[in-house]
């Protein structure tokens, strides 16, 4: 049967226990066989039906499949567990049998959990059921990967707002979290936080389990085996992009990353100018083309935004080679670096945390505790390009066992307008009241930075609702029940704010980059 590129169809795919996987088909108007494009998604197939049909007008036969248990395939979703590898890889051999493939190439694609979806399928075991290439957009990487930060704390508003939507049910209710906020704006606040569904008006019992392992990085570690080639993309923007980055570096095939000036939702989120913008979909249709004709190069290339300038600079194999970047280190209590405003000491208040939520910093009060540590620069000379990690380094002290150390950088222009720049937070165990040496990483930047925009760093304990708090006395913040409060103090000597700065600009055009 011959059809239109505007003709889709749905079939249903067995997986290795004969679950029915509904799965949305389009195919080119042009005989095969076609070279294939498999979307796996717990978020409804239906939803990519334009971009179906958008690869099927490249020739390439696309299908978007609902992972078992969502939507219209039957069966118990757990979301991360190993069905996904085993579905996936029965409905890329499925593919291979048809006549319009006749056992051709087929390339793993997916944004978000999907992006899990494509990447363990890739990483599964060889054979008909492995793809040739995958693109894996904003990635989720696992179940560890996206509860928890690098260095321990808790994301609690995201994965509140992710399982309240999505989890334990076969549909999605995308306004689940901000409807129960509505009805009760503490609704994060109640403890302990394994009961939070309890408030949520309807059972979540895989929520417990979701803070039980603290594994992470097993795909990145498995990648380095990988000889398929990868197409990163992420946003600076994005709270997952450092995992982007790590699948990107890590990887053992032709590894490109696009790191462009998006949140997690990447161009919909329309925020970046109209010259920063790329048009995703012909990316990927050519990158495809190139990964499966095998004309990428066996190396390690990207690009990374300068974000409001649209500008792109080369990272990977042609950055080293030309040396372009270099670390400048912007010194707590310097002139030309970092001026102390208040909060040399400050109280970490677990009943008034410093909110994830609110760029307003308040002023000092005479007679009250500061609750962060506050430092400002002074206005830039010139535009500064950042185009690489940056991280905080300091001297601290708590009177806790536990602390939590969260540091985020602001960039305000000059009518003092704010814009988030970077931001990380660690968990540390140290001697209480001991002196110790801190290093926040705040992932990896890309920005042009106007004259005149002054850096405002905030050092605080808390970061919530974004992060759960930390109770100050070494339990589990998941499991406990008591909070106390944790008396700080930063140490301007030795410290410094460390930025990854353009030192010669060499742009690049990033879809010729990213297809070399």
């Amino acid at each position: 049967m011959t059809n239109s590129p505007a003709d889709t169809q749905t079939v249903h795919i067995p997986a290795p226990d004969g679950v029915p996987l509904a799965t949305d088909l389009c195919l080119p108007a042009t005989p095969g066989p076609h070279p294939a494009v498999v979307i796996r998604t717990p978020y409804g197939r239906t939803a990519h039906r334009a971009e179906l049909r958008g690869w099927a007008a490249h020739g390439f036969a696309a299908l978007a499949q609902d992972v078992r248990g969502r939507h219209g395939s039957p069966g118990l979703w757990h979301p991360y567990r190993d069905h996904e590898e085993s579905d996936g890889a029965a409905t890329i051999a499925w593919v291979r049998e048809q006549p319009w493939s006749g056992g051709g190439r087929v390339v793993a694609v997916g944004s978000s959990y999907a992006a899990h979806c494509a990447l363990v399928t890739a990483l599964g075991a060889p054979g008909d059921g492995r793809p040739d290439a995958v693109i894996a957009a904003v990635p989720a990487l696992g179940l560890a990967d996206t509860a928890r930060e690098p260095a321990g704390p808790e994301r609690l508003g995201a994965r509140a707002g992710w399982w309240a939507a999505h989890g334990d049910r076969p549909d999605s209710a995308p306004d689940a979290l901000a409807q129960a906020l509505a009805e009760n704006p503490r609704l994060l606040e109640h403890l302990p936080l394994t009961r939070l569904p309890d408030h949520l008006g309807r059972p979540l019992p895989s929520w417990p389990g979701l803070w039980d392992d603290r594994v992470r990085g097993r795909i990145v570690r498995r990648g380095s085996a990988s000889r398929l080639p990868l197409l990163a993309v992420g946003g600076t923007r994005d709270p997952f992009a450092e995992d982007t980055v790590a699948l990107w570096r890590g990887w053992g095939g032709p590894a490109r990353l696009l790191l462009g000036p998006w949140g997690h939702r990447l161009t919909a989120d329309l925020t970046e100018s109209a010259a920063d913008r790329v048009n995703l979909g012909a990316l990927y249709v050519r990158w495809a083309r190139a990964a499966l004709a095998g004309r990428l190069a066996r190396e390690r290339r990207g690009v990374i935004t300068l974000g409001g300038s649209g500008r792109w600079h080369a990272v990977g194999k042609q950055a080293a080679d030309g040396a372009s970047t270099r670390t400048v280190a912007w010194p707590f209590g310097a002139p030309t670096g970092l001026r102390m405003l208040h909060g040399a000491e400050f109280t970490v208040d677990p009943d008034r945390p410093v909110r994830s939520d609110d760029l307003t910093v308040p002023p000092s009060t005479p007679g009250i505790p500061a609750d962060r540590c506050l430092l400002l620069s002074p206005p830039l000379p010139r535009p500064l390009d950042l185009a690489g990690p940056a991280s905080a380094r300091f001297h601290a002290t708590a009177d806790t066992p536990a602390a939590d150390w969260a540091v985020r950088v602001t960039a305000l222009d000059p009518a003092g307008r704010a814009d988030p720049l970077a931001f990380g937070i660690v968990r540390r165990a140290d001697p209480p009241g001991e002196a110790v040496e801190i290093t926040v990483p705040l992932g990896t930047l890309g920005r042009r930075l106007p004259a005149g925009t002054r850096l405002r760093a905030e050092i605080a304990g808390h970061h919530f609702p974004a992060h759960a708090r930390n109770p100050h006395t070494g339990e589990n913040p998941v499991t406990a029940i008591r909070l106390a409060p944790s008396r700080r103090a930063v140490r301007a000597p030795g410290s410094a704010l460390h930025l990854t700065v353009v030192a010669r600009r060499r742009y690049v055009e990033p879809v010729p980059e990213i297809c070399r």
